[in-house]
C-alpha cells in the first residue's frame, strides 16, 4: 500500500494500534474537507503494529483528546514536503467536553448547559474524575 506524503499539513505518528479510528472520529476528521489518510496496523520496529493519520492541511487539533487517548503520540508538522516539528503530548490535568459523567445524579449531566469537566486524579494509572461530582471517568 503506497500512501502519498503531504506537502502541508500533520503526522499523528505512534498511535496505539487499534487507536487510530477513535481519535479520527473524536477530532471530527471525517467533516474535513481535506484529505485524510487512517493506516492502521502499520508495522513498527518499536511498537510491533501502530496507527498513523496524515492531514493534508495545516489544521488546529484538539490536543487533549489526543493525549486523553494516546498520550504517547507524535504529532509532525510537515511545511513543504519536510517534519519542520515533532511534538509530544502528555496526559491533559484537565479535560473539558471530551468525555461525559456517567453518574445519572451529576449536575452536569441534569444542567447539560454545564461542560462536562474531569481532571486528572491519578496520572501514573490515567485515572480521570468529575469536577462537579468527583465520580470516576470510565
Amino acid at each position: 500500500m503506497t500512501v502519498d506524503e503531504i506537502k502541508n499539513g500533520i503526522v499523528l505518528d505512534h498511535i496505539t494500534a487499534g487507536k487510530g479510528m477513535q481519535i479520527y472520529k473524536l477530532l471530527g476528521l471525517d467533516k474535513l474537507e481535506y484529505s485524510v489518510a487512517l493506516i492502521r496496523n502499520a508495522p513498527s520496529c518499536k511498537m510491533g503494529k501502530k496507527d498513523i493519520i496524515k492531514i493534508d492541511a495545516d489544521i488546529t487539533l484538539n490536543t487533549d483528546i489526543i493525549g486523553y487517548i494516546d498520550p504517547d503520540i507524535t504529532v509532525n508538522i510537515i511545511k513543504d514536503g519536510k517534519t519542520v516539528e515533532k511534538k509530544t503530548i502528555d496526559l491533559p490535568e484537565r479535560l473539558t467536553n471530551v468525555i461525559t459523567c456517567k453518574n445519572p445524579r451529576c449536575i452536569s449531566v441534569t444542567e447539560q448547559e454545564l461542560p462536562q469537566v474531569f481532571t486528572l486524579a491519578d496520572k501514573e494509572n490515567r485515572v480521570y474524575r468529575c469536577l462537579y461530582c468527583e465520580a470516576k471517568a470510565k
